[in-house]
């Protein structure tokens, strides 16, 4: 049997496999500053194979970049030996939800969720720290090593080391921002389906930059629009001009895919004023002028029709077959095409002002204050703003996944709670927030909560609470399952066994971490072969050993010691796609030799790993 990684992938190797495919050309080997051979991408042969003209070598050239920016990518491509352990006890419906409510440092759980995720997420929300000078810290030694930097996280050091505000007096005010968001965003991207959106809330500190960053990430063409939302009513004189609003960035993962979907992506169609019906079956419509808007400089032709000279929205032959089916029609000097409400109805669309009705900052806290019964947050995002997002980009997909990996107090749970229950939807939530202690002098601290994890999970109980209290009819899933990123449930020996001398492998036989669970060794098995965290477990007994089937069997797992021929062939007759098991539990020599044997006439399709 194969041996599990229990790691995450390491992507810069996936990265050089992939430019070593297209490009073979360009790999070599140099030597690094220890002298020892590594391998390389020639980069002048990489810039002439994608450039139309002859590369001499250093150039000036356009780019985006700042210090460190190579360690961010470093830092995204990294590896680490972490994951993700259930908590029963704070989730709510554990056994069948399809939520989950993570907690840890987003960078860390965006790559331990790259295996399972890559490619499935259909819509991702952020609203990440604004760079104000106050809400976002970072640690203060930056005199790091390299191999220091792949283990620093962003908001906060593993092990409580003292963390400062970054504010405008710092020299690396940008930097320090743009070395947090840019591997997180950089993972978000793979996470994203084809047809998937983000969408990143940012005020005017950030916003030319992060513009810039989701540019390089995505390519400026997947660039949808920077959105205008009004997030204050007030105006103030602090300032010489008041902010009241922030900018919502759109990116798609493909563009011609959310091209091809155009008409499917916005807001709700405007179906008044249909008031014309000629009975022949068609249906109401308005009528609509068929003048070409912009004239010659939009390229629309100019012709005569029907006595009346202009330029216009189609060619002279499609006007006339328009008019010879009765859908194009003169009213006085004026020539107006018939728009029909069937049509509408399959036409949605929005602006980039989202001015009226996409809530206010003050509005959400007030109603955050009321549903939880006290404050507890101090800038939620407005319920309505999430709202028009999903209803942009899930309006025709009721089962898909929806991500926000800066949490907060939960907003984003909630707007696809309500969505869901208006829908009869079953759409997914996957939150994800750092377990970020609340200040002892707010009054969320006064009213009892340590932690941010600790109010967006009350937020989503009391949510799911009120949507059903005010819709009884309504079904939605309410529940969510609670994951704390951890260190890996496996001993150092398990990554390492070429540092340990062979005479303490006896001592070190059990690699498995003492306090962990046979749940936590799960939920890592099934992070490591891609299996959704939010599948359906359920555990039963075989021969006296505990047994997890996960989703009707595609998994199965055990691991109890002195597994016996018994289980071990009761497994393979349900057949499973894989099964999992510990390398030292099997009862005897004698196990171990029929294994194979028993899967081989039982079931010789199953792939079998063992920790």
């Amino acid at each position: 049997m194969d041996k599990l990684k229990m790691q995450t992938v390491n992507k810069a190797d996936e990265n050089y496999k992939k430019l070593a495919a297209m490009f073979p050309n360009a790999v070599t080997e140099t030597i690094d500053e220890n002298g020892e051979v590594v391998r390389a991408i020639d980069k002048d042969v990489l810039m002439q194979e994608i450039s139309c003209k002859v590369v001499d070598g250093n150039e000036e050239r356009y780019q985006f970049t700042w210090p460190d920016k190579k360690k961010s990518v470093l830092l995204a491509n990294a590896p680490i030996n972490k994951t993700l352990r259930p908590c029963r006890e704070e989730s709510v419906n554990f056994d069948n939800t399809e939520n989950l409510y993570i907690e840890g440092d987003n960078l860390e759980v965006l790559k331990l969720l790259q295996e399972t995720y890559l490619g499935k997420i259909k819509m991702i929300y952020i609203d990440p720290p604004y760079n104000t000078g106050s809400d976002f810290v970072y640690d203060d030694d930056y005199s790091q090593t390299e191999e220091d930097y792949i283990s620093y996280s962003g908001q906060k050091t593993e092990d409580g080391e003292r963390l400062f505000q970054n504010t405008e007096t710092n020299g690396r005010f940008h930097t320090d921002w743009l070395n947090m968001i840019y591997p997180r965003i950089k993972l978000a991207k793979d996470l994203l389906s084809e047809d998937g959106a983000l969408f990143i809330s940012i005020d005017d500190n950030e916003v030319t930059n992060l513009t810039k960053l989701c540019d390089e990430i995505f390519g400026a063409n997947s660039r949808i629009a920077l959105i205008c939302h009004k997030s204050r009513a007030s105006v103030s004189n602090d300032k010489i001009i008041s902010p009241n609003h922030n900018t919502v960035l759109f990116y798609a993962k493909s563009r011609a895919v959310m091209e091809s979907q155009r008409k499917m992506i916005g807001l709700d169609p405007v179906l008044e004023g249909f008031d014309n019906d000629d009975n022949d079956g068609k249906g109401a419509y308005r009528l609509v002028p068929v003048d070409g808007p912009g004239g010659a400089k939009k390229g629309n032709p100019h012709y005569e029709f029907l006595g009346i000279e202009g330029y216009w929205r189609f060619s002279k032959e499609t006007m006339q077959q328009k008019y010879d089916d009765g859908l194009v029609v003169r009213k006085g000097n004026s020539l107006y095409q018939k728009y029909f409400k069937t049509t509408a109805e399959q036409t949605r669309r929005t602006a980039t002002t989202w001015w009226d009705d996409a809530g206010l900052t003050s509005s959400a806290t007030s109603k955050l204050k009321n549903l939880m019964g006290e404050a507890t947050f101090d800038t939620p995002k407005p319920l309505e703003l999430i709202d028009r997002m999903l209803r942009m980009i899930t309006f025709s997909d009721e089962d898909c996944l929806i991500m926000d990996f800066f949490s907060g107090s939960a907003t984003t749970a909630h707007a696809v709670m309500n969505y869901n229950a208006e829908t009869n939807g079953r759409r997914k939530f996957i939150m994800v927030q750092l377990k970020e202690a609340v200040n002892e002098k707010s009054e969320a601290f006064q009213n009892g909560y340590r932690d941010i994890c600790e109010i967006g999970k009350e937020r989503i109980r009391r949510a799911a609470k009120k949507i059903a209290e005010e819709n009884p009819e309504a079904k939605f899933d309410g529940g969510f399952r609670v994951l704390k990123c951890d260190s890996s449930n496996m001993k150092d020996v398990y990554y390492n066994p070429a540092d340990y001398e062979p005479s303490l492998f006896n001592k070190l036989e059990d690699n498995i971490k003492e306090d962990r669970t046979p749940e936590d060794l799960l939920f890592q098995v099934m992070l490591d072969l891609g299996v959704l965290l939010s599948s359906r477990i359920e555990a039963t007994t075989i021969a006296g050993k505990k047994v997890w089937s996960v989703e009707d069997n595609y998994l199965i797992a055990c691991f109890d010691d002195n597994v016996t021929e018994e289980v071990i062939t009761e497994i393979a007759k349900q057949k499973p796609y894989y099964f999992v098991m510990r390398d030292s539990s099997m009862a005897n020599d004698s196990v171990a030799t029929n294994f194979e044997q028993i899967f081989a006439a039982y079931s010789p399709d199953t792939v079998r790993k063992v920790l």
